[in-house]
């Protein structure tokens, strides 16, 4: 992991880690500054066959998102899980699986304090404005309620501010979601709304046969690029403002079209593309069918 922070702040920094069977658990970075040439223990793993999925540098102004093969994910403040003293304990409950569901990725989000019916506001006017700059239809709001929390009607007529709207634009992230069959699919982090860790979660991605499991799960920017890798050899390279921005629940739209029996088993994020001279074509190619 590469620590970009000056060494006289790391004090301040925590490392988080996640285990495919939805455990958490958050250190100070001080435990893993001197590590011995043969290593050191990091987590204990409880149950035979778990393993670490996920390791981030992190701040207690953020919030930790966990999302699992099976379309779920949940989000939750890194102060929720406590500061554990040892490397060798076996963490806390992130987030509570269904039957042979596992998590498959970990990542950070900035954390911002917003009520639901102010993001569902800001979300429908963010598509409004989409539809009209693109002229294409836009899924941002068509959120399944999967939650009693997430009532259809609460706060239907939010009066949002302009000057609030501008803010939360400011402040607003998308989390690129692809699936093992080539699905992908850009969606606001405003309707990953945050709750208390170790729940069941919400929907990550609309889930069928065609869709497959999920395989990544991360913040990008417009200008970043992804790189997707097939168990079959096959490799594109396309840039992440082709991916539409779609709902929450919604399956995506097609990223990499894999040979019958291929599956996506690798997404790199680039998030620093040089000029075109550097990166040639592939920036500009999604390979055998890639589509967005």
């Amino acid at each position: 992991m590469p620590l970009t922070e000056p060494e006289a702040d790391w004090d301040k920094l925590h490392v988080m880690f996640a285990t495919k069977a939805g455990t958490v658990r958050r250190n100070d970075l001080s435990d893993f500054v001197q590590i011995n040439r043969n290593g050191k223990i990091a987590m204990k793993l409880e149950d035979e066959g778990d393993r670490i999925v996920g390791v981030q540098v992190c701040t207690t102004d953020e919030d930790v998102l966990l999302t699992t093969a099976m379309g779920r994910a949940i989000r939750f403040p890194v102060t929720d899980v406590r500061v554990f003293s040892g490397r060798t304990s076996t963490g806390v409950r992130g987030i509570r699986l269904d039957e042979g569901d596992e998590v498959i990725s970990m990542t950070m989000l900035r954390h911002i304090e917003v009520a639901s019916p102010e993001a569902r506001a800001y979300l429908k006017r963010a598509s409004a404005i989409r539809r009209a700059e693109t002229g294409e239809a836009d899924e941002a709001e068509d959120v399944i309620v999967d939650d009693v929390e997430e009532s259809a009607d609460e706060g239907d007529e939010f009066a949002l501010t302009s000057e609030r709207y501008v803010e939360l634009s400011a402040s607003e992230q998308f989390v690129l979601t692809l699936s093992e069959n080539g699905f992908g699919k850009r969606t606001s982090f405003y309707e990953y709304r945050v709750s208390g860790r170790g729940g069941k979660g919400i929907i990550a991605m609309g889930m069928s046969e065609k869709v497959g499991k999920l395989v990544a799960s991360f913040p990008v920017e417009a200008q970043d690029q992804i790189m997707l890798v097939t168990d079959g050899g096959q490799l594109i390279r396309c840039p992440v403002e082709g991916i539409g921005i779609k709902g929450r629940a919604t399956q995506g739209v097609i990223v990499f079209r894999t040979a019958e029996d291929e599956h996506v088993v690798s997404v790199e994020h680039i998030d620093e593309v040089g000029d075109e001279d550097e990166t040639g074509d592939e920036g500009e190619d999604h390979g055998d069918g890639g589509e967005a």
